[in-house]
């Protein structure tokens, strides 16, 4: 007797979740043991350097999904290792932009190459066709996405 598909979705959840978080947790080792940071710092130089410029802290804690709390933590943090500043809107002064700083900017620089480097060993058993067949797969699952989430089998309408 075959598994339900249901079954079959919740163990592939189930996988995907185990996947994530002994990942997350190697890179998090290895920033706090390599770099002595950690992934909350890492997420927000990525974001302000994503930005190219200033984002206000309203849009970075949206971007990285947490509140503005846990964001001013962070970025108190950063300031005062001066890796990040904090300006003053000039439109409205409630306002508080934030943007990495000339050493933020080369600091994000080389931890990003050495964390690229880490994840590209971490995941070296996995095949350029892997790769290809795996990113079409999950984006094929993945709920945010904007296609339409009947059509999710291989040939078509997956019941």
């Amino acid at each position: 007797m075959s598994e339900s598909l249901s079954k079959r979705r919740l163990r592939l959840w189930v996988r995907l979740l185990r996947i994530t978080r002994v990942t997350e947790s190697h890179m998090r080792e290895f920033l706090r043991q390599q770099h002595e940071s950690t992934m909350p710092r890492f997420d927000v130089m990525a974001a302000l350097h994503r930005a190219d410029g200033q984002l206000t802290m309203t849009e970075l804690s949206r971007r990285l999904l947490v509140s503005n709390g846990n964001t001013t933590t962070v970025i108190d943090r950063l300031e005062s290792d001066g890796l990040v500043q904090r300006m003053p809107s000039t439109a409205d002064r409630r306002i508080i932009n934030v943007a990495l700083t000339a050493a933020g900017r080369r600091q994000f620089t080389k931890l990003a190459a050495e964390h690229e480097a880490e994840v590209d060993s971490f995941f070296g058993y996995v095949s350029a066709a892997d790769l290809d067949a795996l990113e079409e797969l999950l984006q094929r699952i993945d709920p945010s996405s904007k296609h339409d989430r009947k059509k999710v089998g291989a040939h078509g309408v997956d019941g």
